[in-house]
């Protein structure tokens, strides 16, 4: 028997209402994680220092680097010839120190290269620990 003879059939339907809610969350979530990437000019101010003069440590390697691209390691000249033989200079100067600190001391006109050399060097030499000297603002 038929007990809902009056009564006609809906036609089902979808809701779309929390379809929209959660391609809104995704959406949310798509825009803060993304990365935009700027492709802009960057405009450097090199610093200057108003410190006072430190004392030497102990674990120190200092590398000094003048307009001509010479190097001198811990007061003694050394004649570039590679990269790598600059590495192997570093590593003995180096040696025996616990966690060694290479400080470089580059000329206001030595060039980047220069100094990349001396950091690259020690990369190579094993020595992560790398910081700059700058010079007293007048």
């Amino acid at each position: 028997m038929n007990f809902q003879r009056g009564r006609h059939r809906e036609e089902p339907e979808i809701n779309l209402v929390p379809m929209i809610d959660v391609m809104l969350v995704i959406l949310i979530f798509l825009m803060v994680t993304t990365t935009y990437s700027k492709y802009t000019e960057l405009q450097i101010n090199l610093p200057t220092a108003d410190t006072e003069r430190q004392l030497e440590r102990p674990g120190e390697v200092s590398v000094l680097v003048n307009a001509q691209g010479q190097y001198v390691l811990n007061k003694a000249p050394v004649a570039f010839t590679s990269v790598e033989q600059l590495a192997g200079e570093l590593r003995r100067a180096g040696a025996g120190l616990r966690e060694p600190v290479v400080i470089i001391s580059a000329d206001a006109s030595a060039t980047h290269q220069s100094v990349v050399r001396v950091m690259e060097a020690s990369r190579l030499a094993g020595l992560s620990q790398i910081t700059f000297t700058t010079q007293a603002s007048k």
